[in-house]
C-alpha cells in the first residue's frame, strides 16, 4: 500500500493514448498512478514505487513483457505482486505462456474499460484482500462500488453520476480536502474545461441527496480551499 492509504499500480504501456486512458479511469476509481513506456523503466519504476498492481503490455520496445514478468517474478520484492498483461496476442498458447511466467490474468487488446476494472479489483482482491474495497461505509453512509448505490441508513440515495463521483472521491480519503479543481479532473478529467464553480453546483445537488431535515451534513466546505468528507462523521 503506498503511503498515501491508497493502493497503486503501475502501467507499463507504450501506447500513450491507451496509457492516458488506463490512468485516467485507475485515478477515477481511487489508485495512485505510476507509469513507464518500455521494459527497462518498468523494472526501475516498480522497485522505486513497490505497486500494489502492474498492468503489463506484451508487447514492449526493447525488453519484452514476457521477460518483464519473468524478472519481476524473479525479485524478492515483486515476485508476489500482481500482474496483468494487456496483449494482441490472443491464441491459446499465448494466454498459457503469459500466465506461466507468472501474469495472474491476461486480457486480450481491445478490451472494455469496466471489464478491465472489474478485473483488476478481482486480482487484488484475490492476491491481496483488504486493499480493495467494493463498500465504503462512513458512519451511516454506506456506498457499494460493485452495484454504484449508496444508502444513508436504510434510505437508498439516488445520486447522478456526477455526484457519485465525487461522493466516491471524498469518501475515499476522509479528512482530506480537495480543491475545485481537484474534484474536476476526478469527475471530467484533465483534458475537459469545465469552469471551477460547476463543482459548487454538484456539491449542492449532492448535499440536498445526502441530507434530509435534521441529519448532519458530512460534507465540509473549507473556505479558499475546497471540500471534503468531514472524518468525524464515522465517528
Amino acid at each position: 500500500m503506498s503511503e498515501t492509504g491508497r493502493p497503486s499500480v503501475l502501467i507499463v504501456e507504450d501506447e500513450s493514448a491507451l496509457c492516458t486512458l488506463l490512468r485516467y479511469n485507475l485515478e477515477r476509481e481511487g489508485y495512485r498512478v505510476f507509469e513507464a513506456r518500455n521494459g527497462d523503466e518498468a523494472l526501475v519504476v516498480a522497485a522505486e514505487s513497490s505497486p500494489d498492481l502492474i498492468v503489463l503490455d506484451w508487447m514492449l520496445p526493447e525488453l519484452s513483457g514476457i521477460e518483464v514478468c519473468r524478472r519481476l517474478r524473479a525479485r524478492g520484492e515483486s515476485r508476489n505482486v500482481p500482474i496483468i498483461m494487456l496483449t494482441a496476442r490472443g491464441e491459446e498458447t499465448d494466454r498459457i505462456r503469459g500466465l506461466d511466467t507468472g501474469a495472474d490474468d491476461y486480457i486480450v487488446k481491445p478490451f472494455s474499460m469496466s471489464e478491465f476494472l472489474a478485473r483488476s479489483r478481482a486480482v487484488m482482491r484475490r492476491v491481496r484482500p483488504g486493499l480493495v474495497e467494493d463498500v465504503i461505509a462512513l458512519g451511516d453512509i454506506n456506498m457499494d462500488r460493485v452495484n454504484h448505490r449508496v444508502h444513508r441508513g436504510t434510505r437508498e440515495l439516488h445520486l447522478g453520476p456526477t455526484e457519485y463521483r465525487i461522493l466516491e472521491r471524498l469518501m475515499q480519503n476522509p479528512g482530506r480536502v480537495f480543491s475545485r479543481e481537484q474534484l474536476l479532473d476526478t469527475v471530467w478529467g484533465t483534458e475537459v474545461y469545465v469552469e471551477a464553480r460547476t463543482v459548487d453546483v454538484h456539491i449542492g445537488r449532492l448535499r440536498k441527496t445526502l441530507n434530509q431535515s435534521g441529519e448532519r451534513d458530512p460534507i465540509r466546505t473549507v473556505r479558499s480551499a475546497g471540500y471534503s468528507f468531514d472524518e468525524t462523521f464515522a465517528n
